[in-house]
């Protein structure tokens, strides 16, 4: 893929996200996709990355990523950002990230997610 489509195809991974569009994350993600996180270093699938974003979902409106910084390398992408939202009981929540997808065939076939575990904790707070 090219830069620009490279940059297209994250563009289309975080609107969908945005938009609680968890049926076209699925199509971006490859079958065999690995998503891990550096809080847990914990590698997971497709699927269980998908039942968590439903979720995430559920839980948090207004989902933005602000201030998106993509750089394009062979084979994938970084997308440094600022991901918004707000709780169920109206908290409004900000949380840094950085995320490095490895891609083939225009599919993300790897996730590394990077952020700060104190950070993330009022995300995960069931409202």
């Amino acid at each position: 893929m090219n830069d620009e489509a490279m940059r297209a195809l994250a563009a289309r991974f975080f609107d969908a996200i945005e938009r609680g569009d968890i049926a076209t994350v699925g199509e971006i993600y490859a079958p065999d996709a690995v998503i891990w996180h550096n809080t847990d270093q914990l590698a997971g699938t497709r699927e269980e990355n998908l039942a968590v974003l439903t979720a995430f979902i559920g839980r948090i409106d207004e989902r933005r990523y602000e201030d998106r910084r993509v750089d394009v390398f062979p084979g994938g992408f970084v997308q440094q950002h600022v991901l918004t939202g707000r709780r169920r009981d109206g908290q409004r929540l900000r949380l840094h990230a950085c995320l490095v997808c490895t891609v083939a065939n225009g599919r993300i076939t790897r996730l590394d997610e990077y952020f700060d575990s104190v950070a993330v904790a009022p995300w995960r707070v069931a409202c």
